[in-house]
């Protein structure tokens, strides 16, 4: 018989994001519950299908006080039992993981947590693996750091263990100004990792994993790295690879080597690559357990047809009632994204009226778009057009961020 047990799945998350997960969630006949902070009581989550929602101040870092969430969902649970809490966002995976230790919820435990979201974790572990990473060492021990440094030519970046994307990055080219960001960093400096710089393309690859299988994986390419368009003032763009393509069976398959290795057994991931322009080997940068973020998760719905928010809810809900999942066959489309800042606070997107836009951003001093076509040249040719509009009439640009805004 059928397993039609209702569940009630508590989603955290300290950004606005993942509407269309709590969306799928009910309409497979769950219950949603909300844990978010109270900042973003007042955005539009879809509250008409969310049961109950919970809300969390922030400190002045950003962070919530774990141990009076423990206390509120103790509280809570005296009278209401969830069957899952699932993390939407990368900076909830770690919090949402000590959640679960605490009330021994199924799902992902703190220790494969650090694969998912600790960056020295993930490097140490893909290189236990043998999956090839950059040259890498932490900032422990002050002989490690000298001999690294000796060893491994400049220039190097100082990475964030546990920042998203390029935030918090800085580039270092030479051992004096190594040792003078170090001391800057102070009592912080172990929450830092040490990296070889090896310019090159940068891919992503967005996947679904059931049962420790990954049912469905799409590669893309960033047009520009995420470290240049934070640091550069640049224009964030990404496009789909060609399934056939040399590069995407390499990360295809290197993508399931590090889901294997990482012991991800149910989830949505977001995982990223560099293919070094020196010696042309791919190398593993970092992964996720969840949707890619900066609007990736729709360029790859406009390229195949699959919302990873509403499967990636019902890989959850199929893991807790022991059912089968079945990934959707794909669509056949390639697609490309361009977001960047505007000096307008309206920007008027009328210009962008071509026939393969099948998506604008609606935000405030944002101009953004998905492109799609059969032709992979013909996106590739209209997000160079548009582009260079961008850049003319709209582009603006702010400092790199320290840490992540909402």
């Amino acid at each position: 018989m059928a397993n039609t047990k209702k569940l009630n799945i508590l989603c955290v998350s300290r950004f606005f994001k993942g509407s269309d997960f709590l969306t799928s969630v009910h309409d497979e006949g769950h219950q949603v519950y909300l844990l978010t902070s109270t900042k973003l009581k007042n955005d539009p989550w879809p509250f008409n299908i969310i049961t109950e929602a919970f809300y969390m101040d922030e400190d002045s870092k950003g962070e919530w006080n774990m141990e009076h969430a423990i206390e509120g969902l103790a509280h809570t649970i005296r009278r209401l039992k969830f069957d899952a809490f699932i993390a939407l966002d990368d900076f909830d995976v770690e919090n949402v993981a000590y959640l679960r230790e605490h009330f021994r919820m199924p799902g992902m435990g703190e220790t494969t947590a650090r694969y998912f979201r600790d960056k020295l974790a993930m490097r140490m572990k893909a290189q236990e693996e043998g999956i090839s990473v950059p040259a890498f060492t932490a900032l422990f021990h002050d002989e490690d750091i000298e001999h690294y440094a000796n060893t491994v030519p400049a220039p190097w970046l100082i990475k964030p263990r546990s920042q998203a994307s390029a935030t918090g990055i800085k580039k270092i080219h030479d051992k004096a100004q190594l040792w003078e960001v170090l001391n800057s960093l102070g009592g912080e400096r172990h929450h830092y990792l040490l990296e070889k710089f090896a310019p090159g393309a940068v891919f992503h690859v967005d996947s679904l994993i059931f049962d420790g299988k990954v049912l469905f994986a799409k590669a893309s390419q960033y047009v520009d790295t995420p470290f240049e368009v934070a640091h550069g003032g640049g224009i964030f763009r990404s496009a789909t690879i060609g399934d056939t393509t040399a590069d995407a069976k390499a990360l295809l398959k290197m993508n399931n080597d590090i889901m294997k290795a990482f012991g991800m057994v149910y989830s949505a991931s977001h995982t990223e690559f560099i293919k070094c322009h020196e010696d042309g080997k791919y190398y593993f940068l970092e992964t996720s357990a969840r949707v890619g973020g900066a609007h990736l998760a729709e360029m790859v719905e406009y390229a195949t047809g699959i919302n990873l928010w509403k499967e990636w809810a019902k890989i959850e809900i199929a893991s807790k009632l022991g059912k089968k999942y079945t990934a959707p066959k794909p669509e056949k489309y390639h697609a490309g994204i361009l977001v960047s800042l505007s000096r307008y606070q309206k920007p008027d997107l009328a210009p962008f009226n071509h026939k393969n836009v099948c998506w604008k951003m609606d935000k405030d001093y944002h101009v953004g778009f998905i492109l799609r076509d059969t032709e992979i040249k013909q996106v590739h040719q209209l997000l160079n057009d548009y582009t260079e509009i961008v850049k003319s009439e709209y582009h603006a640009s702010l400092p790199a961020p320290d840490r992540p805004t909402n």
